[in-house]
């Protein structure tokens, strides 16, 4: 059986190399970093190029143009040795300073081509919107050469965000598990908070990506994995992330400087007593391993700790943020005198933000997470989610069955 044979779904960008038109006139701007390929894994930059589309720039997001920068990193390049296009980085940008960033490099058009993986704090979606910001303000019309979303697009998981925590984590209210692709995120924001915000919304085109259905997940689509950025490994990491992440907001390891980051969780505190009590709860679809290891960098490096390993059993069933909340709270009420928020300096991955305010609450969208498991009330009412993603976002924004 050949590649194309196994993949079901044809990408935005897949459609726009064997149509250029489909970004309409004038020169082009590609948004894109390592993910942006096409099925057979040929980089789109180049491939666009030689099938004809007048690009003329290259922006990266965080992570850069390559992926090579870590957490709250970009890259430094200012040209592209393959395509010879220049590379701008958007990462940090935002405002005046973006706004002249997109007159200087002469677009007519944005088309944005990064794997997202469906979870508000990715900070791909909000250099995404950022962008479409400075599109609306500077005249430039914004293309998305859409993907799948890995996570499927049946369900949303967690609150709104509360715009008093806005930030690079989150701009706008939507919920932690969105149940979107980017095409459909970039229509419900363009319609409310980019509106709001440039005082007109983007002038928005949206390559969908055809034969995709809300049910498919990464294995689903047939199409190649990528790893969007360092710490996602793994279509299994990215199951687990929407939840795990909430861990870069608390004193625990999630194990960064491993080969398994978001899938494992630990601290030097912790002992024989958690991967039980976690079993006791009986989440669908995970089990919990108790294990050790020793981070090489990041958070309690070179100390050896002990922790847990999530395993999902059921994917459909594993619902990421409630199990995430769900260990929050017996963490507190097993080991009060150690556990921890950690320090507003602390950071994400895909995210970089840094603040005055509990990193958790950037990463909630409020402080009410913290404030319950801190009260020792049940949190797990707070990750109700809005609703499928039609009910939240709404049905005229969905563009795919």
């Amino acid at each position: 059986m050949s590649t194309d044979d196994r993949v079901a779904v044809t990408t935005g960008i897949a459609r726009l190399h064997a149509s250029p038109g489909l970004a309409g006139p004038g020169r082009l701007g590609l948004v894109t970093n390592h993910t942006g390929v096409l099925p057979d894994l040929r980089p789109a930059a180049p491939a666009l190029l030689a099938a004809g589309a007048p690009m003329v720039a290259l922006f990266g997001p965080e992570h850069g143009l390559h992926g090579t920068g870590q957490a709250g990193q970009g890259e430094t390049a200012r040209r592209d040795p393959t395509t010879g296009l220049p590379v701008h980085d958007t990462y940090r940008c935002d405002g005046e300073r973006l706004d002249t960033l997109l007159l200087d490099s002469g677009v007519d058009a944005l088309v944005f081509d990064l794997q997202d993986i469906g979870a508000r704090f990715y900070t791909y979606v909000w250099t995404m919107f950022d962008l479409m910001v400075s599109a609306a303000r500077t005249g430039v019309r914004f293309v998305v050469a859409d993907r799948p979303n890995p996570l499927g697009g049946l369900v949303s998981e967690g609150p709104l965000l509360d715009p008093a925590w806005a930030g690079f984590v989150g701009r706008a209210p939507i919920p932690v598990r969105h149940g979107l692709t980017c095409g459909e995120l970039a229509r419900h924001l363009n319609a409310s908070a980019v509106a709001d915000l440039a005082g007109r919304p983007a002038d928005l085109t949206v390559i969908e990506a055809a034969g995709w259905q809300r049910a498919m997940d990464a294995a689903a689509t047939g199409l190649p994995w990528i790893a969007p950025s360092p710490n996602i490994p793994t279509p299994a990491t990215a199951a687990v992330y929407p939840g795990t992440c909430l861990f870069e907001g608390t004193n625990l390891s999630e194990g960064r400087g491993t080969t398994q980051p978001f899938e494992i969780v630990g601290a030097p505190y912790l002992d024989a007593r958690f991967a039980p009590a976690l079993a006791e709860l009986a989440l669908p679809g995970v089990h919990f391993r108790d294990l050790r290891f020793v981070p090489t960098f990041h958070k309690h490096a070179g100390r050896p700790l002990r922790g847990v390993q999530l395993h999902l059993t059921d994917r459909v069933a594993f619902a990421p943020v409630r199990t995430a909340v769900a260990m929050l709270a017996t963490l507190r009420r097993l080991y009060p005198d150690d556990f921890a928020w950690h320090s507003p300096d602390g950071g994400a991955e895909g995210t970089g933000e840094t603040g005055r305010r509990p990193f958790i609450d950037l990463l909630w969208g409020s402080d009410r997470l913290r404030r319950t498991v801190d009260a020792g009330d049940d949190p797990l009412p707070l990750c109700a989610p809005p609703a499928p993603p039609a009910d939240w976002a709404g049905a005229d924004v969905l563009l795919y069955p």
